[in-house]
């Protein structure tokens, strides 16, 4: 054990952490805001996956060490990152929209109009009971 306080593990785990901590931040999941001159922002959505690995070990040295409990250690750590745009949130005044980056437009795109062309269609029902009511 490290008389500096805590295992040499922890002090690789920690900088390894740290950097991590370092390289994403709220901004690499949901992007900075880019406003048009009609007023429309734009803000880009990504997913952030990452993953880490720390391990070492200590070694026996039958009493060579420089000093009592001493044990060699040996060990190591790394991180990944990836960051793959998904899509990006087109804020209207009057409405909000998701426009992904992959992925069916057309089913997207009806799904988005789908209330829209419901009211027309409930507008042309009430109109053609008006008018039979009036015959």
């Amino acid at each position: 054990m490290d008389n500096m306080g805590g295992h040499p593990i922890e002090g690789l785990m920690k900088t390894a952490m740290e950097s991590i901590k370092q390289m994403i931040d709220v901004n690499t999941v949901v992007g900075d805001a880019v406003e048009t001159k009609n007023g429309t922002l734009i803000i880009p959505i990504s997913q952030v996956s990452c993953g880490f690995a720390a391990g070492g070990g200590e070694y026996e040295t039958n009493g060579l060490g420089p000093g009592e409990g001493y044990l060699p250690f040996g060990g190591g750590s790394g991180a990944g990152v990836s960051v793959r745009p998904i899509g990006f949130l087109i804020v209207n005044p009057d409405d909000v929209r998701l426009l992904t980056v992959k992925g069916n437009q057309l089913a997207e795109r009806v799904v988005d109009i789908t209330p829209q062309i419901l009211d027309k269609i409930d507008c042309m029902i009430n109109r053609a009971g008006k008018e039979s009511d009036s015959l």
